[in-house]
């Protein structure tokens, strides 16, 4: 059975595909656009899906008809900031447009990729700390911290409804990761990161399903 991972044009998405593709994992990168360093890797490239369009994520799905999943990994994911005291226009529409990819596209990717999924198989989201209530010490951020615990939510209802096919769903925060996003500053860079969200995907089950792990850490964070 094949992988598929969702954003996997660069960062922890492209090295999640270059490592599992080293093991020997059989591997379906979806992306907006093919890069070189995705096409070394030797995965099968599904280009034009977007996370925000959702009939792209119908069409992968389609596309993929009569072939069993054994991993849904989504990796997409966008960041903007927003203060208090700097909320105008542009900065509502940041807030939105992190809704729309953070939130609403790993959901849809579940409603249109869930089907796909064999019995017993897994759908990972990567998410963020930065979505947990109890963790937050710093305010600010408002459209990615909302953002994220919204998908949180999500992810949570969609371990109760995918259980009764036995499909674990894993809530992981990847770690401060140096990429692009962050503006390359961080604690770890893409490779460990990948190899520890691997490392759950592997072995999380249907005890944990809808937990909330810091995945480097390999920590159940606080909601």
């Amino acid at each position: 059975m094949s992988k598929l991972i969702i954003g996997a044009s660069r960062g922890i998405g492209l090295e999640a595909v270059r490592q599992l593709r080293e093991r020997g994992d059989t591997v379906i990168a979806a992306v907006r656009s093919a890069t070189p360093e995705l096409e070394a890797t030797g995965a099968e490239i599904r280009e034009g899906v977007d996370v925000t369009r959702h009939e792209s994520l119908f069409g992968l799905a389609e596309a993929l008809s009569g072939r069993a999943l054994e991993w849904v990994l989504v990796v997409s994911g966008v960041m903007r900031g927003q203060r208090l005291g700097e909320l105008d226009a542009e900065a509502v529409a940041g807030i939105r447009e992190q809704f729309e990819t953070n939130a609403l596209g790993p959901l849809m990717a579940a409603e249109a990729l869930a089907p796909r999924l064999a019995e017993g198989g897994k759908l990972g989201i990567v998410t963020s700390r930065m979505g947990s209530i109890a963790d937050n010490t710093s305010g600010n951020s408002y459209g990615y911290r909302m953002s994220k615990a919204a998908v949180n939510m999500a992810a949570a209802s969609l371990a109760y409804d995918l259980q009764p096919r036995g499909i674990a769903v894993g809530l992981l925060h990847p770690g401060w990761v140096r990429t692009d996003m962050t503006g390359h500053n961080g604690l770890i860079d893409p490779p460990e990161s990948a190899a520890a969200l691997i490392e759950r995907m592997d072995h999380i089950g249907m005890a944990d399903s809808g937990r909330f792990w810091h995945a480097p850490n390999r920590e159940i964070l606080p909601w």
